[in-house]
């Protein structure tokens, strides 16, 4: 059988690949401390689970508009007007059967064939898939610490060619943590919208940005450029992430375009999950988020001050989402070599910088602080056991 030029050219997706392998070694008996993977341990909040148990018994499972059902569309523009104080007309908003079918819809929307995007490099590898898999010339952008392993706008000035047609943006970003300051990311959507280019906002992580030290709370895209695409999900901050159900903020007009692709490629989202997530924006709910991203804190700073003391460097402590970007150059090993063994050694599954692009890949590896407490104070010594003949 002959696969298309697409098919052959997506790369596996590596931390997927740890896992099988962790989950090989699991059914050897093995306890795994697995780190790899972005899933919250939460689970859903106990109203949606509630909500869903209801909606089993008593609501048709009928198909819903491609767009999503109003109602929770209705509830979403509310969301950003409570939590963010932006007035989003909810006829904007579109329901996916997670963000991923929200990146599918809006580079199937915006993208031709040889197409110039910029997106940062390190960033997360499927988003990039999309864009390529409908014929975008994709330009990884190097970052590095001193610009938060994010773009900014003096990057996005220098690598900026006439041929660029968009560029996406993750904030707070996979694999880093680390988000783009406002300030900064105004000034790189006004720059794009000068050059009449699109902006694509990865935002499935706003909800657990942390604090910062002024305690300024953390601001959507859309407050600074109105005429964003931001793309969001139920699966972090919400913690539901098999219910495949999130969104995307379009300009108006964009509206029609991506409910005719939705109608084509999947006809809608989750029925269930729909009427089940109506639950997710009701107070007692947000607060169990809420609860959750104060547990997230203490992780992360437990894994900071774990790997201090271990002697494995973050440059940029993350301010966002629950991963740690951490330099395993002082250990002689490469990323995939350190996470290859780590696993093998002392059974604990870690994500190497490989999967996240170019810049600094081998020497980077992402460790995912959604496991609990105990899971990482577990795989902190683990790791510290790993390389204590390598730091002795």
């Amino acid at each position: 059988m002959k696969f298309s030029n697409r098919a052959r050219s997506i790369s596996p997706f590596i931390a997927m690949e740890f896992g099988k392998r962790a989950a090989a070694l699991e059914a050897q008996g093995h306890r795994v401390i697995k780190l790899n993977i972005g899933e919250p341990d939460f689970g859903a909040p106990a109203p949606v689970v509630r909500a869903m148990q209801e909606v089993l018994t008593s609501t048709p499972m009928t198909y819903t508009s491609a767009l999503g059902l109003y109602d929770l569309r209705q509830a979403i523009a509310r969301y950003y007007e409570t939590t963010y104080g932006l007035d989003i007309d909810p006829s904007r908003v579109v329901v996916t059967a997670g963000a991923s079918a929200a990146l599918l819809l809006v580079t199937a929307a915006l993208v031709n064939p040889g197409d110039r995007v910029l997106v940062s490099d390190p960033s997360y590898p499927c988003n990039r898939q999309f864009l390529s898999s409908f014929g975008a010339e994709v330009k990884l952008v190097p970052t590095s610490a001193e610009t938060r392993f994010q773009l900014d706008a003096d990057l996005v000035r220098k690598h900026w060619t006439s041929d660029v047609r968009g560029l996406m943006i993750a904030t707070p970003s996979n694999p880093t943590g680390t988000s783009v300051p406002i300030g900064e990311l105004s000034e790189i959507c006004a720059h794009a919208r000068a050059h009449d280019a699109w902006r694509i906002v990865d935002e499935i992580y706003l909800g657990l940005t942390f604090p910062t030290r002024t305690g300024a709370p953390a601001q959507s895209a859309l407050s600074v450029d109105p005429d964003a695409i931001v793309i969001n999900s139920f699966s972090k901050y919400f913690g539901m992430t098999g219910w495949r159900l999130g969104w995307c903020i379009v300009p108006s007009e964009m509206t029609p375009v991506m409910e005719r692709l939705a109608q084509n490629y999947y006809i809608c989202p989750s029925t269930p999950a729909q009427h089940a997530a109506l639950a997710a924006f009701r107070p007692e709910t947000i607060a169990i988020c809420e609860s959750r991203r104060r547990e997230l804190e203490t992780r992360r700073s437990l894994v900071l001050d774990g790997l201090e003391r271990i002697g494995l460097p973050v440059p940029v402590a993350p301010d966002g989402a629950f991963y740690v970007y951490f330099s395993v150059e002082g250990t002689g090993m490469s990323a995939m070599e350190f996470c290859k063994r780590a696993l093998e050694e002392t059974h604990i599954a870690l994500t190497p910088g490989n999967d996240f692009g170019e810049q600094g890949a081998t020497q980077y590896v992402r460790l995912s602080f959604a496991a609990s407490i105990p899971e990482l104070a577990e795989g902190l010594a683990r790791l510290e056991r790993f390389l204590a003949p390598t730091t002795a």
